[in-house]
């Protein structure tokens, strides 16, 4: 009797033993793996994605050109709002939500990614795609810090806190930078081994480990620039690194999967559907002054319309009449900068520049690779043949020179470091491009957002974020008193 209960007992629970490994099988969805069985190699193309289109060729992109007054604001929307400094723009938690929400999420991926390379996961030894991540890491949060401030960021993407604190900006750029060097150290591996795991997946550099080397290096110098405010001794460094990612071989970060038929950069794709981005006066004249054949391929007129408009132009602003624009605008398959060419070879002349080292050579090679780029991305190539005599032409190469022919080659969708060179020369007492938006101030009040204010859906949902965003009338107010840590500000 026994026995027979027993193997009745061990019948009963193979059945049920049996009939939970079927219900597992059948609730199985094949076609969408957990996201912890999918291998890293199979996430680096939409880390790198978002990363170019979302976060530094979005919308925190073309607010900041209308800030830095490389655009005009116009089309009678949210951009006029901006262009004409309208606190329910500058200043609102929703207009900036979009962005802050997907470069979290991307963010969420990536962390994703470096656990799976890391000790326990299922890519562990695989350093090429976590030093790729680790550099896409810092890409990420450099954007968010830089125009943010404090964020969430040692507490951010974990699941057992749902709402996480706020981190010093000062805290943050020592990880960052920290994040740089494990980059570097685990690309270094990678190559050493010719490890290739990413293959066709890395659709920024095509596994090509010199260039994520010097992407790394490049980074980590356009950090220390941004903390040379700060911390002045980092100037040095600065050159070190910039040198260390010339010497990789790196030319350029630039997302070119955009083909202008099917897929469009997102410039031109916002261009196409809103036309809220016009050609500025201020660009305008510092071309102009200058003689820069670049000046033709950026204010043109369009359908009649104006080429370009003065910086707070009402009139305009709230027009439909369509203002005149850069021809890089129209073509879909113009690649998007995550750090290009150029910039690094501006990052390494100011820095010299300001230590009283001779920095004409960086300088020249900087706006060449901007005539270069320009002449790529409106399909000119005969502008780039000009750029040997517009050098030849320019006789003194000084910080204030090279920051307006920074900013004249930033105009091609690096906005943000624009953004950002701005503050930090403010920070300095320096006013190297003169913004001519009347609306920057109103009344003896600052009207320019010293910064982005934070995202709708934490300003609402987290009390840490909430405090600092404000409530009341004082809600958002701090974006125009307040600059970000690196630029002189407490937070």
């Amino acid at each position: 009797m026994l026995k027979k209960f027993i193997y009745t007992a061990c019948m009963a629970l193979a059945l049920v033993s049996c009939t939970e490994d079927i219900m597992d099988e059948i609730n199985r969805d094949e076609s969408n793996p957990p996201a912890e069985a999918v291998p890293s190699k199979f996430m680096v193309t939409d880390a790198i994605t978002s990363t170019a289109f979302a976060t530094w060729g979005g919308s925190y992109a073309w607010y900041a050109g209308v800030y830095t007054e490389q655009y005009f604001g116009t089309g009678n929307n949210q951009f006029m709002k901006a262009e004409m400094r309208q606190r329910t723009e500058t200043a609102s938690s929703t207009t900036y939500n979009n962005e802050w929400n997907s470069t979290y999420a991307n963010l969420n991926n990536i962390k994703q990614m470096i656990e799976k390379c890391s000790e326990g996961g299922i890519d562990v030894g695989a350093y090429d795609l976590r030093g790729m991540a680790e550099v896409l890491w810092v890409l990420n949060f450099e954007a968010l810090t830089d125009l943010h401030g404090d964020i969430p960021y040692s507490e951010a993407m974990n699941v057992a806190v749902s709402q996480p604190k706020l981190d010093s900006q000062e805290n943050i750029y020592k990880d960052l930078l920290a994040k740089t060097d494990d980059a570097i150290a685990d690309l270094t591996k990678a190559k050493d081994a010719k490890l290739k795991n990413a293959g066709a997946q890395d659709i920024l550099f095509g596994g090509n480990l010199d260039q994520w080397l010097g992407l790394a290096h490049a980074v980590k110098a356009r950090l220390l620039l941004n903390t040379s405010f700060r911390n002045p001794a980092a100037l040095a460094q600065v050159v070190t690194e910039g040198e260390a990612a010339l010497a990789a071989g790196f030319n350029g970060a630039e997302l070119t999967v955009f083909n202008g038929v099917s897929a469009d950069n997102p410039w031109t794709a916002f261009n196409w559907s809103r036309q809220y981005l016009g050609a500025s006066k201020t660009v305008v004249d510092y071309m102009d002054t200058r003689k820069d054949p670049r000046l033709d391929l950026y204010a043109v007129p369009f359908y009649g319309g104006p080429a370009y408009a003065a910086p707070g132009d009402d009139e305009l602003a709230t027009s439909t009449t369509t203002v005149g624009y850069p021809v890089w605008l129209d073509n879909g398959a113009a690649s998007v900068h995550l750090l290009g060419l150029s910039e690094l070879h501006f990052i390494i002349a100011e820095a010299k520049s300001r230590q009283g080292q001779d920095a004409k050579e960086n300088f020249e090679a900087a706006v060449k690779a901007s005539f270069d780029d320009i002449a790529a991305a409106c399909e000119e190539p005969d502008l780039a043949s000009t750029a040997d005599d517009y050098i030849a032409s320019i006789a003194n190469v000084d910080l204030t020179e090279i920051m307006v022919q920074k900013y004249i080659s930033m105009t091609r969708g690096q906005t943000i470091q624009t953004y950002n060179d701005i503050r930090r020369c403010r920070a300095f007492g320096e006013e190297h491009i003169k913004l001519q938006n009347p609306n920057n101030t109103s009344a003896g009040v600052n009207q320019w957002p010293y910064r982005f204010a934070y995202g709708n859906s934490d300003v609402i949902s987290n009390p840490n974020v909430a405090k600092a965003f404000g409530s009341g009338n004082d809600a958002g107010n701090y974006i125009f008193t307040e600059p970000v840590w690196i630029f002189g500000g407490s937070r």
